[in-house]
């Protein structure tokens, strides 16, 4: 079945930097667009930025561009999303999915506070 294990998140001071993995299993992974989302509490979860399957397309939200860039290493099967300039609204739970096809990991928790 269609497994996705998010790592990386903690805590960091705003401005700072942090790297999230999403470790994929169950599926071809070079064969899914892939996406992170997040979900702050008491709010939605919303789409932070997707990668295509071939690695050669990745958009992001208005509230990201320029600070976080999404990449992924189809020989690893995993997903990555590098996040620069933290700000304490980016606090979030961070989840990565099958874009489209959903499957969500258990998340990790990415809190900016000084």
């Amino acid at each position: 079945q269609v497994q996705l294990v998010e790592s990386g998140g903690g805590l960091v001071q705003p401005g700072g930097s942090l790297r999230l993995s999403c470790a994929a299993s169950g599926f071809v992974f070079s064969n899914y667009a892939m996406s992170w989302y997040r979900q702050a509490p008491g709010k939605e979860r919303e789409r932070v930025a997707t990668i295509t399957n071939a690695d050669d397309i990745k958009t992001y939200a208005e509230f990201v561009k320029g600070r976080f860039t999404i990449s992924r290493d189809n020989a690893q099967n995993t997903l990555y999303l590098q996040m620069r300039r933290l700000k304490p609204e980016d606090t979030a739970v961070y989840y990565c999915t099958r874009t489209n096809y959903g499957g969500w990991g258990q998340g990790t928790q990415v809190t900016v506070s000084s």
